[in-house]
């Protein structure tokens, strides 16, 4: 298997497309092993056969109908209305945005290029730097898979067979948790910098704000309350969620037109494809790791290194850190949650919270180079280089990985919500 891991990472090195190398790698371990050929269609299929994969693109349709039917221009404002009076308002707004558009889309990217193009704008015209409006809004961006729903979260649930609805719930206040945490960086900025601020907001003003965005609020409120009373599952929220998106461009907000959908389940398609194949692929390299003792392997070598898990939890994170700045966050998933999770069983981590960790180490990966596609989609929309975003951005690093280590060595941060709301 070692010969077969090191042909893997010289096709990737060559370029390679992920899922291409997996499949690759895993035929090549299968013939030089032995193994019946046959195995590769069953694994295949059976990666493929998942009820909860049928999220994915509904998830995926809901973010790309959500940027184009004028929502996120509403979160925005209700945003800036509610928190721009605090000192570098329109900073704290980027925030709360982000909080609230993480409940409908789930992604980062999204986030950083639908929301981000009108809050990087905003914020250049309020009179502050665009290095700072670029950071705080690829920051911002990471708490996108974080909050529910999250498309990273329902990948990892099928590759460790876990509760799709416990890791939703158990996102929330993590992710409240960064925004509040990214709320006390901005603060600080803004008294150093001397940042603008808007006056407290009248009643009435605060209220236009809240009727123009209500039907845009509401989205992540029917997703939660629908998901954790039972109405429907995790997946067929994303439905719900897709369709409501729909709605609400069509005939609510009316700056979605009907012509417009068939691209949009074009680009579903597209993204949706590449995501079911890296899952059938990892799941198969994943099978291959597995018959090969990888996972008992590295278990063994971490609990050689050290018996206490607080010792283990931290290489686990700095090694799922040190993969996030060179692999995109689901493909290392794919790969690595297989492996890991007999170590996180073996030292006692609930699935749910290791979930989180696993989530959160991979969204901070996409901020950080050379990798970091969020940097690079901030980047492209504040018009700057590649390296001045890096550099804006790091300061915010420290309030996320601060957040990490709370959700990695205080297990209730994670557990209290699924445990008290899905009475496990």
């Amino acid at each position: 298997m070692t010969g077969v891991l090191i042909f893997w990472l010289i096709l990737l090195a060559l370029g390679t497309p992920i899922y291409v190398s997996l499949g690759i790698a895993s035929l090549a371990n299968i013939l030089l092993s032995g193994l019946n050929p046959l195995t590769i269609p069953q694994r295949v299929a059976n990666a493929a056969n998942s009820f909860p994969l049928l999220a994915a693109p509904f998830f995926i349709l809901m973010g790309n109908v959500m940027n184009t039917s004028g929502v996120t221009r509403r979160i925005f404002n209700f945003a800036n209305v509610l928190v721009g009076w605090l000192r570098g308002g329109l900073g704290h707004a980027n925030v709360v945005a982000s909080m609230i558009f993480a409940g409908m889309s789930g992604s980062a990217v999204a986030d950083a290029g639908g929301l981000g193009t009108i809050e990087i704008q905003a914020m250049k015209e309020g009179g502050y730097d665009v290095d700072f409006a670029a950071g705080i809004t690829a920051a911002s961006a990471v708490i996108g898979p974080i909050i529910p729903p999250s498309l990273p979260m329902v990948i990892y649930a099928v590759l460790a067979d876990t509760s799709v609805g416990g890791l939703f719930i158990g996102g929330v206040i993590p992710g409240i948790l960064m925004g509040v945490s990214l709320m006390v960086m901005v603060a600080a900025f803004a008294r150093k910098r001397n940042y603008p601020k808007t006056k407290f907001p009248s009643p009435r003003i605060l209220w236009t704000a809240f009727k123009e965005s209500f039907w845009a609020l509401l989205a992540p409120l029917i997703l939660f309350f629908g998901i954790i009373s039972g109405i429907f599952t995790p997946t067929e929220a994303a439905v719900v969620a897709a369709f409501y998106a729909i709605i609400l461009g069509l005939f609510i907000y009316k700056e979605f037109k009907i012509t417009e959908l068939p691209r949009m389940i074009i680009m579903t398609i597209e993204s949706n494809g590449v995501v079911l194949a890296l899952v059938m692929t990892a799941v198969l390299f994943g099978w291959n790791l597995s018959v090969a003792g990888v996972p008992q392997a590295l278990g063994g070598l971490l609990t050689s290194m050290s018996k206490n898990p607080i010792v283990i939890i931290l290489i686990i994170n700095l090694f799922l850190l040190f993969v996030g700045c060179f692999m995109e966050a689901i493909a290392a998933m794919m790969i690595l949650v297989p492996i890991l999770m007999p170590v996180a069983h073996s030292i006692g981590i609930d699935p749910i919270q290791f979930g989180l960790i696993v989530v959160l180490n991979l969204m901070i990966g996409t901020i950080t180079p050379p990798v970091g596609i969020v940097l690079y989609v901030t980047a492209n929309v504040a018009k700057i280089s590649f390296e001045r975003v890096m550099k804006s951005t790091a300061p915010f690093l420290i309030p996320l990985l601060v957040v990490l280590m709370l959700v990695s060595y205080v297990p209730q941060v994670t557990t209290f919500l699924p445990h008290l709301l899905m009475k496990k």
